[in-house]
Formats: structure tokens, sequence, C-alpha cells
């Protein structure tokens, strides 16, 4: 079974509503692990800071399964798709690694192509998963980390 990897991420009530999706996905995906929660100073005048983190799983769903049961759960945890574009959502789930596959259709990219270029899915992906290889660049999660310019957009691990 792939290991796959997803972000999860919110700025409208964030704990409250990543506390729900984690408790979703849970449910959707037993065994889910998840990396510490993370806050990323939001964009100026685009609302408040958001919350981010990443869960790994393994599961025989394919991915555009898994990419449905998340539409799923963030629905169920209040999230309007199709919502006017400045609308925040309430949560926001994106597929990151599904196993070393290359997927490119429509609606599905993977890996996500932002993961190399955000520190908020970057980041929590290696606290959760350094060893984790990313299949087009074929460098480690961790190495990718570690080479990544952090003092643009920092991050602050919340918690212990």
């Amino acid at each position: 079974m792939p290991e796959v990897f997803i972000a999860a991420g919110s700025n409208v009530a964030p704990e409250r509503h990543l506390a729900q999706a984690v408790g979703e996905i849970v449910r959707e995906f037993p065994g889910a692990s998840f990396s510490p929660w993370y806050r990323n100073r939001a964009a100026a005048g685009s609302g408040g800071d958001f919350i981010n983190l990443a869960a790994g799983f393994s599961t025989a769903l394919s991915a555009r399964e898994v990419q449905q049961r998340l539409r799923a759960i963030e629905a169920r945890c209040g999230r309007l798709r199709g919502a006017p574009h400045q609308a925040h959502p309430t949560v926001d789930l994106d597929l990151l690694l599904y196993g070393d596959l290359l997927i490119a259709e429509p609606q599905l990219t993977v890996p996500r192509p932002e993961l190399l270029t955000r520190a908020y899915l970057l980041g929590p992906l290696a606290a959760l998963a350094p060893q984790a290889v990313h299949p087009l660049v074929q460098l480690s999660i961790g190495e990718l980390w570690r080479r990544f310019d952090r003092s643009s957009h920092p991050l602050e691990r919340l918690g212990s």
C-alpha cells in the first residue's frame, strides 16, 4: 500500500476546524500520524494567521479516492466549495504525495507542485516524514527542508 501524505490548514477558527479535521482523518484513515501544528503568518490583508499540519497514512485507495474522501472531510468541517475566492475555507486538505506516483490529471496533480515552494506545506511534512522522497526531484523531504529558504516566511511551531 502506498504511503500517502496530506496537508491541512485553516485560518478560520483554526484550532477548532483542524481538531475536527484531524478527528475525521483518523476515522477515514485509521493509523494516520500527524506532524506538529505550525502557525503561518497571513499575508497583509488576507485575514488571520493560518495553522498548518501534515498527516500521513497507508491506504489501498486510489489517489482519486483519497482526494474524494478529503473533499468529504472538508465538507463535514464546514467548507463550502465554490464559495467566493476571497472567502477563506474553514479547512483546506491537500494531497501532497501518494507513494512515488506522478499524477497530472484535471484537478489532481501529485506531487503537489506548491510543496517545493511553500514553507507551510514542506515544513510540517519534513517534521512528520523527513525520509519520504519527493518523486520528481529525488531528494528526501528532510533534505528539501534543510535547503529551503525559511527567512521569507517563517513557521512557528505550536505546543510542546
